[in-house]
């Protein structure tokens, strides 16, 4: 996946001119967001540690703490996300959708159902070393039921590699068995199966099983289950067929209708902006009747919405 990003490192990289002008847009009466704004979008998050770094050595102060007390709203959430380093960045909206007033199922779903195993096993080692507790019994103990099992599956992050060719056939019928073929509904089957193949093993099994009950794996699931195993399900079987194409729909179902889940918008944009935003994009085009570029236009102002527009990178006429 690599270069599917529309954020790239800056090429004529200086940490230190960088941390200059981040300080001259923030020193004195008012602030330069533009300015602000500009230069971040434009430099890689491996870069941006290192304005970090030098805007301490060069001024004493720290940047994020600077850039809060300068900045404000959804604006300042942006930048502070764009601040923080990716897997530290994940950490942290596991840790405020578990520990906020509520539980946040939406980010876990989104979280957990998207990310390799790679990503998942260091989000878990990094939680343990920043907040000294368990990620996987910090869900345990604010979810219940199903969907607390599927994601204990997801957080053991140990999908079989590969296509089992030999399993295909069966997994279909297991699911059919599950679900549509027998009166209630076997949740267990759809949690071991969808929680422990492959995506493209996965993606044969859909494919399998569309041919063996007639409908999509997503029908039955909408038919079967309901809630919010309905939706981690759900998010499993779209990030199999693909992880671009279950973003763009979030982003889209973010925006759409009377107004945004900005949460889920930076979550969003920040987070996958050097890793597929480009991919997304593409997806985003396919599948509704805008672009992403003009529904961010549409649905967002200011220095938020210009430092949206430059994270997307482009317009998909």
């Amino acid at each position: 996946m690599a270069g599917r990003g529309t954020v790239k490192p800056h090429s004529g990289f200086n940490a230190n001119n960088d941390a200059e002008v981040l300080y001259k847009a923030m020193k004195g009466l008012g602030t330069d967001e533009d300015a602000i704004l500009q230069l971040l979008t434009a430099r890689s998050n491996a870069q941006r540690q290192e304005i970090k770094a030098a805007f301490k050595t060069l001024h004493g102060k720290d940047l994020v703490d600077d850039l809060k007390s300068e900045l404000g709203g959804k604006f300042e959430s942006l930048i502070v996300a764009l601040m923080t380093p990716p897997i530290k960045f994940e950490v942290t909206c596991l840790r405020d959708a578990i520990k906020g007033a509520g539980t946040d199922e939406k980010v876990l779903t989104e979280i957990l159902a998207s990310r390799s195993a790679n990503e998942i096993n260091e989000i878990k080692s990094l939680y343990k070393q920043e907040h000294n507790d368990d990620l996987e019994e910090d869900v345990t103990g604010d979810t219940a039921g199903h969907f607390k099992r599927m994601l204990v599956v997801l957080l053991q992050a140990s999908r079989q590699p590969g296509v089992q060719e030999g399993l295909i056939q069966s997994d279909a019928q297991a699911l059919f068995a599950a679900g549509e073929q027998k009166y209630g509904t076997d949740e267990g089957q759809f949690i071991t199966i969808l929680g422990n193949r492959s995506s493209a093993h996965l993606r044969r099994v859909f494919e399998e099983y569309r041919k063996l009950s007639g409908y999509e794996i997503e029908e039955s699931i909408q038919r079967e289950t309901s809630g919010t195993l309905q939706e981690v399900l759900l998010a499993v079987v779209k990030c199999a067929r693909s992880v671009p194409g279950y973003f763009a729909e979030s982003l889209y179902n973010a925006m759409k209708g009377a107004g945004t889940d900005d949460q889920t918008l930076i979550r969003i944009m920040v987070s996958r902006s050097e890793v597929d935003m480009l991919d997304i994009r593409a997806e985003f085009r396919k599948k509704f009747a805008t672009s992403l570029h003009k529904m961010i236009q549409g649905d967002t102002s200011g220095d938020y919405r210009k430092a949206l527009l430059l994270l997307c990178g482009g317009d998909d006429a």
